[in-house]
């Protein structure tokens, strides 16, 4: 009964912030085009304060293991690597092999990550995926526009994929919090107060704009293409590489870190990547509302089990 409450306590705020979100779009207190100008600033202002603040406020020592943060990147790039192989195998059109890859390997794990790692263990299992974060997201970025780039015949631009990172404000934040941290920087207190104060809008707006972007829509036209996408990326995914952590010897909150980043749905910004990349949007889209729906769901059920099975 223990485990089954603290897998409960995991999802249901996700599920309750979600929920909120499609019932104020249900009655109309905003549309999309408040839902992107919302997102934007979560992207660009809240999210990043709330790296840099958790980044800031680590204790090196107790939470930095190379080992998991060499595992985490290798195991992004088996992922990667495998579903390339798998879509290449069965889907014939570019187009949508763009968008069935990264709705696969790419994992939102700026916006799941830290409240599933703070939820079970606390702020040192935050902290610890805050770390990964500045090594993942990189990472899915020069992946996912250079499998876009391949499937749409166009030449891989490397000088606009570093371009990319060095601007993105995710990298950028989680930079200045390394710097501060390193350096010894202090941060009087009334500010450091307003950052942490700042921090705490990002992960519940963020579920909340998510719950709002949820349409139930197109979902037919690609019906193969998106059991396939959400079954690799919600069960496929997982079950290669959380029982590998566990017979490497992941316990605890490196598990409950690694678990938010394998069984995180797709992250949203995928969408505006496949469209702006002329691969399928629609796709991409439906990854993004019906992997965040479906999810709730798939982490439960992984939490409970590795719970079970003492590996949290």
């Amino acid at each position: 009964m223990e485990n089954l409450i603290v897998s409960v306590n995991v999802v249901l705020p996700l599920f309750l912030m979600m929920a909120l979100g499609y019932f104020l779009k249900a009655v109309r207190l905003y549309d999309d085009h408040v839902l992107n100008k919302m997102n934007n600033l979560v992207f660009k202002v809240f999210l990043p304060i709330l790296l840099f603040v958790d980044l800031y406020s680590t204790d090196l020592e107790s939470v930095f293991n190379p080992t998991l943060v060499l595992f985490a990147g290798g195991s992004v790039l088996a992922a990667f690597f495998l579903s390339m192989a798998y879509v290449c195998l069965t889907e014939k059109s570019n187009k949508i092999r763009g968008a069935l890859i990264q709705g696969i390997f790419r994992s939102n794990f700026i916006i799941f990550g830290i409240p599933i790692a703070r939820s079970i263990y606390g702020d040192n299992a935050a902290s610890s995926a805050a770390i990964l974060i500045s090594i993942v997201i990189p990472l899915f970025n020069i992946l996912t526009v250079t499998e876009m780039e391949i499937f749409r015949g166009g030449k891989v631009k490397i000088r606009s994929i570093l371009k990319g990172i060095a601007t993105n404000p995710l990298i950028l934040s989680c930079a200045a919090g390394f710097l501060f941290l390193f350096l010894r920087i202090p941060i009087p207190e009334i500010v450091y107060g307003t950052l942490t104060d700042l921090s705490r809008v990002a992960t519940p707006l963020a579920l909340i704009i998510l719950g709002g972007s949820i349409k139930f829509s197109k979902t037919m036209g690609y019906f193969k293409q998106i059991v396939t996408g959400l079954l690799g990326k919600l069960v496929v995914v997982p079950a290669i590489f959380l029982p590998i952590a566990a017979a490497i010897g992941f316990r605890g909150q490196d598990m409950a870190v690694l678990i938010s980043l394998y069984c995180s749905p797709v992250a949203v910004s995928s969408f505006v990547m496949a469209q702006q990349m002329d691969s399928d949007g629609d796709l991409a889209g439906q990854f993004v509302v019906l992997g965040a729906a479906l999810s709730v769901v798939t982490i439960f059920l992984w939490v409970f089990l590795f719970k079970n099975l003492g590996l949290l």
